[in-house]
């Protein structure tokens, strides 16, 4: 099923969380929606869902306007962050939970209500649990219950807020490539909510990275990360650095030298200067690149990051470097950047 956003705009007590956003969704696809708190993710997947109407614009699913239909009407699949499990029932009624409450003849029968949950549990890898409650399950498990309650009526979208929140790193990871192996088997269009950069990339066909209520970039994990259209994309996804320049005829200037980057197409004029901490090569000593001095360092796994303050105004940026080279324990260090982006100064 593909899902269109249309120029939707969504205000709570006139302060507006959405602006103006659109977006399309291609059947079968599974997309990622991240940004920091506040930045309106939530408030789209809600919309999606039917849990919300627009202020202004529509959603359409296919080619109909599905902005004023219920969830029930929409046929979504609704996963939250806290599971939502019924207490009192076995993981086998939790998962049949939505096909038990249809009225009339969508409702299937009761042995086709069993077979369906017997087929899931076998599809989320828990068989043999069915007869358990919630309380007896871990939070990896309960997760696993509640995506299977959400696909148990064949939604035509499948929405998940937050998904892994309340778990631990490890059992996250772990559920992050199940998730996927899921989504490859079922071919569900899939619209999930995250904060985690990580997640987002790992997991998702295209990464929709928002904020402030505004869509700032979609594409994939590599165009994301290695052409990020923005400042706010360029800090937000991965880790960088940046410095403020200025550029003439062409060349980038930090202070009062040239630093031996050259951006022939760029208007003369102050800018800011990103670049990646592992994207850098070190230097002997130059007529034309960055120095610092070393004010930090620290170990981070296998690499040492190494903090370095720039210039009179005591500009810092990091660098990475291999755990014991020696630069690391220098009072200056020479570098140029190898990849890097220019934004104009706002």
């Amino acid at each position: 099923m593909e899902v269109r956003v249309a120029n939707v705009r969504k205000e709570f007590d006139r302060f507006p969380a959405l602006h103006d956003v659109s977006l399309d969704i291609k059947s079968g696809e599974l997309i990622a929606l991240l940004g920091p708190s506040g930045s309106g993710k939530t408030t789209l997947l809600r919309l999606i869902a039917g849990l919300e109407r627009p202020t202004k614009g529509a959603i359409f699913f296919g080619d109909e306007d599905a902005s004023q239909k219920s969830i029930q009407e929409r046929n979504v699949g609704f996963v939250f962050q806290h599971y939502a499990l019924f207490r009192h029932m076995t993981v086998a009624d939790n998962i049949g939970f939505g096909l038990k409450v249809r009225h009339g003849p969508s409702r299937p029968p009761a042995q086709e209500i069993r077979r369906r949950a017997s087929e899931l549990l076998d599809l989320v890898q828990l068989s043999g649990l069915e007869k358990r409650y919630p309380a007896q399950l871990s939070g990896g498990q309960r997760q696993r219950v509640a995506l299977a309650r959400a696909m148990a009526i064949e939604p035509k979208v499948l929405l998940l807020d937050e998904p892994f929140g309340a778990l631990d790193a490890q059992v996250r990871r772990e559920l992050r490539r199940w998730l996927r192996d899921i989504h490859d088997a079922t071919g569900h269009t899939t619209v999930f909510v995250t904060h985690d950069q990580e997640e987002a990339l790992e997991l998702a066909d295209r990464v929709v990275v928002m904020s402030q209520g505004r869509i700032e970039q979609v594409g994939t994990a590599d165009e994301i990360y290695d052409t990020p259209n923005s400042p706010f994309v360029y800090g937000f996804i991965g880790e960088s650095s940046s410095l403020p320049v200025k550029v003439e005829n062409g060349d980038i200037w930090l202070a009062d030298r040239p630093i031996g980057l050259s951006a022939p197409h760029a208007a003369s004029g102050e800018a800011m200067l990103y670049f990646r901490p592992h994207d850098v090569e070190l230097l002997d000593g130059c007529s034309g690149c960055i120095a610092g001095t070393v004010a930090a360092s620290r170990r981070v796994a296998d690499t040492r990051r190494v903090e370095l303050e720039i210039g009179g105004e005591r500009q810092r940026v990091e660098i990475e470097l291999p755990v014991d080279h020696p630069a690391a324990q220098k009072s200056r260090v020479a570098f140029r950047p190898r990849r890097w982006k220019l934004f104009p100064a706002a």
